[in-house]
């Protein structure tokens, strides 16, 4: 059984900054895209960054257009981690945080997996 649990989230003033980690543990053999989506009250869940391939600079990102610039995702494939820090935060930043990953199973398809979400709160 694969686990995905998210941490680092938070009450933040607007400016601030904060550091989610996500951390997939069970039997992993190979992890594919790993990412970070936001929902917040009232709206559909929605990409904030995705990381396709090994990571770091041999990795493809891809961010959503609100948070380009403040945001980076990065990677971590020995720990299986993937992290998003978030910088000059908004108000509208606020949201529960979830993480996601493709992770093969044993029939070698890659799998759609979901953290539990982190509460991250950005107010005065």
């Amino acid at each position: 059984q694969v686990h995905l649990v998210e941490s680092g989230g938070g009450l933040v003033q607007p400016g601030g900054s904060l550091r989610l980690s996500c951390a997939a543990s069970g039997i992993i053999t190979s992890i594919n895209a790993m990412g970070w989506y936001r929902q917040a009250p009232g709206k559909q869940r929605e990409l904030v960054a995705t990381t396709i391939g090994s990571g770091g600079s041999g990795g493809i990102t891809n961010y959503a257009d609100p948070v380009k610039g403040r945001f980076t995702i990065s990677r971590d494939n020995v720990k299986n981690t993937v992290y998003l820090q978030m910088n000059s935060l908004k108000p509208e930043d606020t949201a529960v945080y979830y993480c996601n990953a493709f992770i093969k199973s044993t029939n070698n398809f890659y799998v759609p997996y979901w953290g539990q979400g982190t509460q991250v709160t950005v107010s005065p």
